[in-house]
Order: structure tokens, then C-alpha cells, then sequence
């Protein structure tokens, strides 16, 4: 079982970071300015997205578009009853997607922002429309048709509480 290596829950970077315990945290982070994920490098970065789900985290809804990724979670607890910190799960999604993307694409250096968008949700209406809106962002973009969501390039999303959406 993964142990909680981050013990605060407020951290700032260039913007503030907060986390409160057994909330969902609605997350976005964006690639390299100019750097656009191709439908390969987008499956491989929902891959990683998954992968924490029900070890660090209880994933709710995740979408991975050309040039961002939105993530909507809750925090789960290690063995020691300490929550997965923000910064720890953050690091391990991107930085294990950066890895695979660049061998992916033959590249090196940094895919995504250092900095990231984080918002803790005020309750279960909350969770709601973020979930809505986190699955309907490749719809509004064009990526895709709202009959075709799951399936094919451009749909990486996934959404694992349906019944909530």
C-alpha cells in the first residue's frame, strides 16, 4: 500500500494549493506552451490518470485534451490514516505521464506546466456540474460526438461515478 509522503495540506507555488480532507478536488494542468498531445500520447496520459485510482486516490471523472488535462478526485488515506497530498499525487501522474509521452514521442524535457489549477468542491451539487463539465469538455471543443464520448481518439475521458453525472 502507497504511503503519504506529503504531510501538509496547504502548499504554495505560484499559486495557493489548498486540500481538505475527504473533499473532492477538482484539478486542471496544462502541457509546455505550444506543445500539443497527440491522440497517442493523450490514451497514454489517461493511462496514468488511472492508474492511482483506488490506491492514492478516488477518481470521480478525468478528460485529457490536446493541450490540458482536467482530474476530478478524492483524496484516500494511507495505512497511517494520512491523506495522499495534492503535490505527491500530482507528481506521480505527471511525472510518469511525461516519461511515457516523451518516449512516446521521441522527446525530452518537461510536457506539462509546473503549475497546476486546483479547487476544492463545496459539496455533492458541486461534484455534479464539475463532473458535467469535466465530461462534456471534449464535446464543446469538437473533439468528439456526444454519441461517441467513450470511444476513440480524442475521447480520452472517463468518468466512473456516471451515476453522479
Amino acid at each position: 500500500m502507497p504511503t503519504a509522503k506529503f504531510r501538509r495540506y496547504e502548499y504554495r507555488r505560484r499559486l495557493p494549493h489548498y486540500q481538505k480532507d475527504n473533499r473532492s478536488l477538482f484539478v486542471t494542468f496544462r502541457t509546455q506552451t505550444g506543445f500539443r498531445l497527440s491522440c497517442d500520447a493523450r490514451d497514454l496520459a489517461l493511462r496514468h490518470c488511472l492508474h492511482d485510482n483506488g490506491k492514492t486516490i478516488r477518481l470521480h471523472a478525468v478528460v485529457v485534451m490536446p493541450d490540458h488535462a482536467h482530474l476530478l478526485f478524492t483524496s484516500l488515506r494511507d495505512a497511517e490514516g494520512w491523506t495522499f497530498a495534492l503535490p505527491e499525487i500530482l507528481r506521480a501522474i505527471k511525472g510518469s505521464s511525461a516519461r511515457s509521452i516523451n518516449k512516446l514521442t521521441g522527446r525530452t524535457g518537461p510536457v506539462w506546466q509546473d503549475e497546476s489549477f486546483d479547487h476544492v468542491l463545496r459539496g455533492d451539487e458541486s461534484l455534479r456540474e464539475t463532473m458535467d463539465y469535466v465530461c462534456q469538455n471534449p464535446v464543446r471543443k469538437g473533439l468528439v460526438d456526444k454519441q461517441k464520448i467513450t470511444s476513440g481518439c480524442g475521447s480520452s475521458v472517463k468518468w466512473l461515478d456516471c451515476e453522479m453525472a
